[in-house]
This record gives structure tokens, C-alpha cells and sequence, in this order.
């Protein structure tokens, strides 16, 4: 288990000493390594906003790959190990009730990273997921331009185990349902994996044909990224969008070979949860953090205090004022010398 060694001051007067205040442990379990931004982005940035806010703390992080039963083993070892606090990004949310009731019974507050967890949770971190999806599905009918009510859309859908996926999907049919003929072709694809949309890309090319299909909705980057090499090798240029802002997406827009994607803001939904972890750590009270209250999905678990972020649509002429201009990525990692020209074509020096 990886350690890394993290900041939390001595539990100040007025603090709830008897549900563990003085725990100097987070626990930090994320659910997968396919997507770039989990240990590129959210691990450090939630480690780093610790550091800042505590002064002698302890975390114990765990990426589970994908893997439901790993995770288990990772949550339940931190409940044995004594930790007060668990920020938990869900591989299988459905998975988590038992886990979470558990943690609760034993006084273990359980923050739910990026995807909602079943359970009696303390917090819940995210973005508003349904308008994410809308927000791609306005992308691609923005992107058909005219064309777009004679389109033919194929839609590449998040993993099943993950409670955004259905959000992101719910959000893009509400407005690609009006606005374009018609989805030909739709798949929800396990462990978003690219390989698999890539797959799934070279079937509905197979069923519908190469002048079958006018755009590709994929649920996130990785699997744009399959979804593309697929119509490549098939002689096929659509519109094609994705979401997270991965660098290689990134890239992808600027040479043309992906049309948009969604940027999330990540450093505030990863220094908010830090900011309730090290909170909770303390005996304190979330209510400052949080804006609102969500219902599990299941709908057994009500009023889980939240807070969800906003995210933005980009193309390749919205990068340098997004993406460059809040440093996510330097500008010597996305303009290489193969995206050269293409930096230098919207004003990225």
C-alpha cells in the first residue's frame, strides 16, 4: 500500500473527540488507472490540499484497477487499520452499501469522490452529471452543424458500474433525441475501455456502413480515442467528442481528429473533498462545504450533503483559454513537435 505522508493539526477545543477527531489517517481508494486523471490529477492535487490544511497526517492510498473485489479488500483493511476517514471513488457503486454501513457503524465517515456511493455517506464531491451529458450532446449537434437532423449518431456509453455513466447518457439523449434523425447505434462499454469502444466502433461501422454514420458520441477521452483509431482505419471522418480534457484528447482537437470535449475543472472538486475530509478528521461540520443535498440512487439514503461543480464544452479554439490558461498541462506537453503547427494555428505559444 502505497504511503505518502500528509499534513493535520492536533484536534483544536471544541472538537468531537469521541467519533475519532484526533485520527491522524485519511484513507484515499480511486477506482481505475485507464482514465489519466485519476493519478495525474485528483490523487495529487487531494494529497497536496491536505498537506496544506494538516500538519501531521497520514494517508493511505489504493487504486483499486478497475477491480470491485480489490477495492473491498482496500476499504475494509482501512477500517481494521483505524482510519476515521475514507474518501472513496467507487468502482461499482452498487457495491459499496454493505461497506459503507459498516464504516458508519464503526464511526468511519465515508466521502464519495466523482461518483455517488450507496451508503450512509458524510459527503458527496462531483459535477452536475446530467448536464455534463447535456452539454456533450449539444457539442455534437453544434458540430453537425446543418446536418444534423439527417444524422446518424452512434453512442459510445460509460461503464455500467459507474452511477455518472447513466447521468452522462441520460443528459446527451435529452438533447441529441430532438435534435438529431436518429441513435443507430449505442453501447455501454465496461471499464470505459478504450479497446472495447474501439471494438464497438468497428461493429456499428460493420452494421450501419461507412455512410451510415454522420457522428460518434463517446462518453470520455480514452474511449474518443479508440472510437477514432477505429474510423481511421476504416477511411471515416466524423464528428467525434468526448470529455475529461485528457491530454492526448487535447491533442486530438487540436489536430482535428476529435471535435470537443468537456473540461472539469478538477483542483476544486479535489481540494473541496480534502477540504471535508480534513474537516471531518477534526469533528467538524461540513455545512460551509457543501451547497446541497442528493439521494443515493437506490433512494434509501437521503440528504447526503453535496457539493457538485460546473463543467464547459471546448473545442480546439477554447484551449488556450481553458486548458493553457489554467495550467493543466504545459504548453511543451500538449504542442510536440507533431501538434507543433496546430498550436501555432489558434495562439497557443
Amino acid at each position: 500500500m502505497a504511503l505518502a505522508m500528509t499534513a493535520c493539526g492536533k484536534a483544536g477545543d471544541g472538537e468531537d473527540k469521541s467519533s475519532g477527531g484526533d485520527s491522524k489517517t485519511i484513507g484515499l481508494l480511486l477506482p481505475e488507472n485507464k482514465t489519466t486523471r485519476y493519478e495525474t490529477f485528483d490523487r495529487p492535487i487531494m494529497e497536496a490540499k491536505i498537506k496544506e490544511l494538516c500538519s501531521d497526517c497520514e494517508i493511505k492510498y489504493n487504486n483499486a484497477a478497475q477491480d470491485i473485489e480489490n477495492q473491498k479488500k482496500q476499504f475494509d483493511a482501512l477500517i481494521t487499520q483505524g482510519v476515521k476517514v475514507i474518501i472513496l471513488d467507487a468502482v461499482d457503486y452498487k457495491s459499496t452499501k454493505s461497506w459503507v454501513e459498516r464504516a458508519d457503524k464503526q464511526g468511519v465517515k465515508v466521502v464519495a469522490y466523482d461518483r455517488l456511493a450507496e451508503g450512509p455517506l458524510a459527503a458527496y464531491v462531483s459535477y452536475d452529471n446530467e448536464k455534463i451529458g447535456r452539454l456533450q450532446g449539444g457539442a455534437m449537434v453544434k458540430a453537425l452543424g446543418a446536418k444534423a437532423k439527417d444524422a446518424n449518431v452512434v453512442m459510445i456509453n460509460g461503464s455500467p458500474t459507474d452511477p455518472n455513466a447513466p447521468f452522462f447518457k441520460k443528459g446527451a439523449h435529452s438533447v441529441l433525441d430532438k435534435k438529431v434523425k436518429k441513435i443507430a447505434y449505442e453501447q455501454d462499454i465496461p471499464d470505459w475501455s478504450p479497446d472495447e469502444a474501439n471494438k464497438k466502433m468497428s461493429s456499428a461501422i460493420d452494421k450501419l456502413g461507412k455512410d451510415g454514420i454522420q457522428g460518434v458520441y463517446a462518453a470520455n477521452d480514452g474511449m474518443a480515442g479508440g472510437v477514432i483509431t477505429a474510423l481511421k482505419q476504416r477511411g471515416i471522418k466524423v464528428p467525434v467528442g468526448g470529455q475529461d480534457a485528457e491530454l492526448a484528447g487535447v491533442q486530438r482537437l487540436l489536430s482535428g481528429d476529435q471535435d470537443y470535449t468537456i473540461y472539469k475543472e478538477i483542483k476544486p472538486e479535489a481540494e473541496t473533498t480534502a477540504e471535508i475530509a480534513v474537516a471531518l478528521l477534526k469533528g467538524k461540520a461540513v455545512d460551509a462545504l457543501t451547497d446541497r443535498k442528493v439521494d443515493s440512487l437506490s433512494g434509501d439514503f437521503k440528504g447526503i450533503p453535496a457539493k457538485l461543480y460546473d463543467a464547459q464544452a471546448i473545442t480546439k479554439n477554447e484551449v488556450a483559454d481553458t486548458i493553457v490558461k489554467d495550467k493543466v498541462y504545459k504548453v511543451s506537453e500538449i504542442c510536440t513537435a507533431q501538434y507543433k503547427k496546430a498550436c501555432d494555428e489558434v495562439g497557443i505559444k
